[in-house]
Order: C-alpha cells, then sequence, then structure tokens
C-alpha cells in the first residue's frame, strides 16, 4: 500500500509524517532501536546516514559476507539469502511505511541481500579487486537503474519492489564479471 494510505490507517496524515519524531524523514538512532524491522530493513544502522546510505549498506554487506562466509557453505547462504530476501522485504515495507517513503534510501536491506549475492557467486579465488570492481558495479547499476530497473522501481511500490530492483542490479554485476572473467582467461 502507498504510505499515504497507511499513514491515513493509523490516523495520520502526510503532513504529520513529516513533523512527528515517531516517522523520522531521516531516521537516527532511535528510529533504528524502535523496531527490529527497522534495525533489518536500516542494515544494522549502516542506512542511517544521510550522504550515500546505499553506498554505506553495500559497504556493511561486504563486510558481513566477508566475517559469515568463514562459516556459511553453499547451502548456508541459499538459505540466508532467501530468508534475508523475505524478511528484508517485509521490514522494508514497515520501515517505509513508517518513514513515509516505502523506497526511501536509508532502507539498505535490499542492497545487503543483492550484494551478498555477488560476492557469493563471483568466480572461486578471484582476487580481491574482482570484489572491488563487483562493487562499483553494483553501485553504479544501482544507481543508474538501467532498464528495467528503472520500471520495477517506478512500478512496485512496496516491500517486493524495494529487493527486486537490487536483486536485478546484481544480476548486471554479476553479468559484466562474468564476461570479464571470461575474456581474461
Amino acid at each position: 500500500m502507498p504510505p499515504a494510505v497507511l499513514a491515513a490507517a493509523e490516523g495520520a496524515s502526510p503532513a504529520h509524517l513529516e513533523t512527528d519524531p515517531h516517522h523520522p524523514q531521516h531516521p537516527d538512532w532511535r528510529f533504528l532501536f524502535r523496531s527490529p524491522w527497522h534495525l533489518i530493513a536500516l542494515g544494522f544502522g549502516s542506512g542511517l546516514p544521510r550522504l550515500a546510505p546505499g553506498t554505506w549498506g553495500t559497504a556493511f554487506a561486504w563486510a558481513s559476507f566477508s566475517i559469515l562466509d568463514r562459516w556459511l557453505d553453499d547451502p548456508g547462504w541459499t538459505v540466508l539469502v532467501a530468508g534475508g530476501f523475505v524478511i528484508g522485504m517485509l521490514a522494508a515495507q514497515r520501515t517505509g511505511a513508517r518513514l513515509g517513503d516505502i523506497d526511501s534510501s536509508h532502507i539498505v536491506i535490499d542492497e545487503v541481500v543483492a550484494f551478498w549475492i555477488v560476492l557469493w557467486l563471483l568466480p572461486t579465488r578471484a582476487p580481491t579487486w574482482v570484489a572491488a570492481l563487483a562493487f562499483v558495479l553494483f553501485r553504479m547499476f544501482d544507481i543508474a537503474k538501467p532498464a528495467p530497473i528503472k520500471r520495477l522501481d517506478a512500478r512496485m511500490k512496496n516491500g517486493f519492489g524495494v529487493m527486486l530492483d537490487d536483486i536485478v542490479a546484481a544480476f548486471y554485476t554479476l553479468l559484466v564479471i562474468a564476461v570479464l572473467w571470461r575474456l581474461m582467461r
């Protein structure tokens, strides 16, 4: 549902969302810890910076991947990514409604899950620069939103849409990396 409809159902007007400290446009630490949904959607705080929250969320994804990959094998990553997508959908929907913007740039769980997929599927034993290139490509595709990402982003204003457009950006990133990797070998 659109944020205005959710706000009206909760008894608030869209103007009320902009001034109510319980519904901040730019979330803060208090907002982050108000709900586990906010904590997840805002990437455990990585989405709080006002400047480039998506880039911070992607950096958090890389750091957390580096730690988690020590313990997770392919089936573990499959479960984490699938569960992260579903939980991320719900968290994005609920947090976006609270923020008054279903696709707030501060919601970074979509970048986290999508970049986990990229890192997980990179060629085995790829040098670190390949992951760095993937980081740059992923951010580029996420920001530029080439077709069909832009269309998905415009039409699907819900938690599923928030998550899906970054999955497509991850696919584009992996496609470019695969072509470059093949050309280099």
